[in-house]
């Protein structure tokens, strides 16, 4: 999510709700206008059955007139990860009493502290789902690690004391493995965070994720307040940043390889696709973070990741990406280009303790769901 950005008089308004069992009830979708008003009592109920649905919805499942006592606000919203939970939420993960709000950058400057406080007065939550950051590749962060520092500081802060203000139960906070010390020992857990300096290639962005981690502490210990963080390995998935220059590595992949393919030159990889990663589908970190947001108790975070056993290199990344669109073409590595951290494989034994069943979907039909849905959102896909 880019920090800048306001709403205005010409918003979205949400359509009306069609009937009572609408799956979408409780959602608000990606926009951040404050929900059209439940009704009062059970003698002033929505039509029982579809009436010309506006979101043309098909009933997943029944929900009897239920009170909303939580208020979910989602930064960072229409991001990779904000639609990803909005999708699962959609698709019959959300709860009657829950009511979801995704917003953006072009809700709220969340570097300023006015704009922030003024969106959480506008939609008054319960509970927080904090995406929203200043993101970028290897590359990216290289070039702007001061503004990398600065922008995230201020959004994180804004984020937090305005939900520490307005009373919010609970929030959840994203960081990323990248946080981890450089010089460290394999592989990562949640008590490590603080060992050492975070690769020089992102220490900006890195150092202003792990102050959230700070910043829970101090809010849990001295005002009780119920704020923690996750942390996932590399995640990917539809609506990602496809960039090459900026994005991250397997989206920056699938883009590399779509041109590739239509003027059927050789896909250059840049570096030896000797590092090695684990990557997360988006959808499977939602499912996730809505068990952080319900079930999750602890403040210290919790690593959200695939095994190690499922870690992968750059080059079976893009064999992988290659594999999924159909590409022919030879397959070539730039090793003067900057590798990056060389690994960063983290434990999900943590996870485990708590959902040794949660199944994640394999890497291969995950990337090959991610191509798909960029071949077919080509024209509008962030790039």
């Amino acid at each position: 999510m880019s920090p800048r950005g306001r709403s205005g008089p010409g918003a979205r308004v949400p359509p009306p709700r069609c009937h009572l069992h609408c799956p979408h009830l409780p959602t608000v979708g990606a926009t951040s206008e404050p929900a059209p008003p439940l009704p009062s009592s059970p003698t002033s109920l929505l039509p029982e059955t579809p009436q010309n649905c506006p979101r043309k919805c098909r009933p997943r499942r029944t929900w009897a007139m239920t009170e909303v006592t939580k208020r979910i606000l989602v930064t960072g919203g229409t991001g990779l990860v904000g639609k990803a939970i909005q999708k699962v939420v959609e698709d019959g993960e959300g709860r009657p009493d829950e009511r979801w709000i995704f917003v953006s950058s072009r809700d709220a400057d969340l570097t300023s502290s006015s704009e922030t406080k003024a969106l959480f007065e506008r939609h008054r939550p319960t509970h927080v789902i904090h995406l929203a950051a200043m993101v970028g590749g290897l590359f990216k962060n290289i070039r702007s690690n001061l503004d990398f520092w600065r922008t995230n500081i201020h959004i994180n802060d804004n984020v937090l004391h305005s939900a520490h203000e307005m009373g919010v139960e609970k929030v959840v906070s994203c960081l990323s493995t990248c946080i981890f010390p450089d010089k460290t020992t394999y592989p990562i857990d949640e008590s490590m965070i603080h060992n050492g300096p975070p690769h020089s290639s992102n220490f900006g962005y890195s150092y202003a994720k792990r102050m959230i981690d700070i910043q829970n502490r101090g809010y849990s210990e001295q005002h009780g307040r119920r704020f923690t963080a996750v942390i996932p390995t590399n995640v990917f998935g539809p609506h990602d940043n496809f960039n090459i220059e900026d994005g991250h590595v397997l989206p920056g992949l699938i883009h590399k390889v779509h041109l590739a393919k239509q003027s059927g030159s050789a896909l250059t990889v840049w570096g030896t696709g000797k590092p090695r990663r684990q990557f997360i589908y988006s959808l499977d970190l939602a499912r996730l973070f809505l068990w952080v947001l319900r079930e999750y108790d602890e403040v210290e975070p919790i690593i959200l990741s695939v095994g190690e056993e499922d870690e992968v290199s750059i080059r079976e990344a893009a064999e992988a990406v290659a594999e999924a669109m159909d590409f022919r073409g030879e397959l070539l590595f730039d090793p003067s280009k900057a590798d990056g951290q060389f690994k960063k494989t983290a434990s999900n034994a943590k996870l485990r303790r708590y959902l040794p069943g949660f199944q994640f979907t394999p890497f291969r039909k995950a990337v090959k769901e991610t191509c798909a849905w960029f071949d077919a959102n080509y024209a509008d896909a962030r790039k």
